[in-house]
């Protein structure tokens, strides 16, 4: 689908944080015509440097017959930055989001969480899983591998910028080449467009604020403490987890514990890809169109 094609399917809106941050997020309507007015709305929330252009391949498959509201977090996208980095963190994002929700007056919603967005579902479904119709944890647990935090801090933050957008895609290939093993450049140059922008210096640089990193690089920064109870708060929720093939965060054994605490969601395997699976790969799609049969 083209870009102009594709810019019909959502409005921008915006909605302010507890703190008085401006945020932004891009509301797919469900078309009316299609009678699933009752249907709830999809929650997207993506990964730690990623923003709303995450999910343009999910919102084209899924946009009128369901409403998809993709909010950016704080410091990406067109949200505001924070005037206090600390504030980066996945407890904030989740009151952020509260306010979104309080907003758009939606009372339940199916949550669809890329890497950090899974952690922010947990704690969702840790303050109240009734809400949820659904879940879908992608490519994340509420244990967290250490070698693929480490591999994180070796590149978030990092302010680097580019001539064109071919050089942008070559450095993002050197970086997440052992992830996507099987992409092509012009799979490198789509991820180059949704994770940058053009600088007003007229540069390719990433489009978000470096000062996610600092939090990130504490011991504690990564994710909360303890994640299982947060966990088990959706065993009554329809949930679907993915896992990355090739995945440095979730572990097979952090799966497993998974599957022994919620023995009705469906795990899948996406083959040939890391972390974190795009949503795009026919098992990925299959498998959320599964999920929301099961909602409506």
């Amino acid at each position: 689908m083209d870009t102009v094609t594709e810019k019909l399917l959502w409005v921008d809106r915006y909605w302010e944080s507890p703190d008085g941050l401006t945020l932004h997020f891009r509301d797919y309507p469900a078309d009316p015509a299609l009678g699933h007015a009752d249907r709830p709305p999809l929650l997207c929330m993506h990964g730690l440097t990623r923003n709303a252009r995450d999910f343009a391949p999910l919102a084209q498959h899924l946009a009128g017959e369901w409403r998809l509201i993709v909010p950016e977090m704080r410091g990406r996208g067109m949200s505001e930055y924070a005037k206090d980095y600390m504030t980066y963190n996945p407890l904030t994002y989740v009151a952020d989001v509260e306010a979104l929700l309080a907003q758009e007056d939606i009372e339940r919603f199916v949550a669809v969480g890329t890497s950090l967005g899974g952690l922010m579902t947990m704690l969702l479904a840790a303050k109240d899983a009734t809400r949820l119709a659904g879940a879908v944890l992608n490519d994340i647990g509420p244990d967290i591998d250490p070698a693929g935090i480490e591999r994180i801090r070796q590149y978030v933050g990092q302010g680097r910028s580019y001539p064109s957008w071919m050089h942008a895609a070559r450095a993002l290939q050197e970086v997440h080449g052992a992830a996507y093993p099987a992409f092509g450049i012009e799979q490198w140059l789509d991820m180059a467009k949704r994770g940058m922008v053009l600088q007003p210096n007229g540069r390719i640089g990433l489009d978000y604020d470096m000062n996610i990193a600092e939090p990130f690089q504490q011991d504690d920064g990564a994710a909360p403490p303890d994640l299982w109870p947060a966990f088990d708060a959706l065993r009554d929720v329809p949930l679907l987890v993915l896992r990355g093939g090739l995945s440095d965060l979730l572990t097979p054994a952090t799966l497993a514990q998974m599957q022994r605490r919620h023995p009705d969601a469906e795990v899948v395997t996406v083959p040939d890809v890391g972390h974190a699976p795009m949503l795009d790969e026919p098992a990925s799609r299959a498998a959320i169109d599964r999920l929301l049969a099961k909602v409506g």
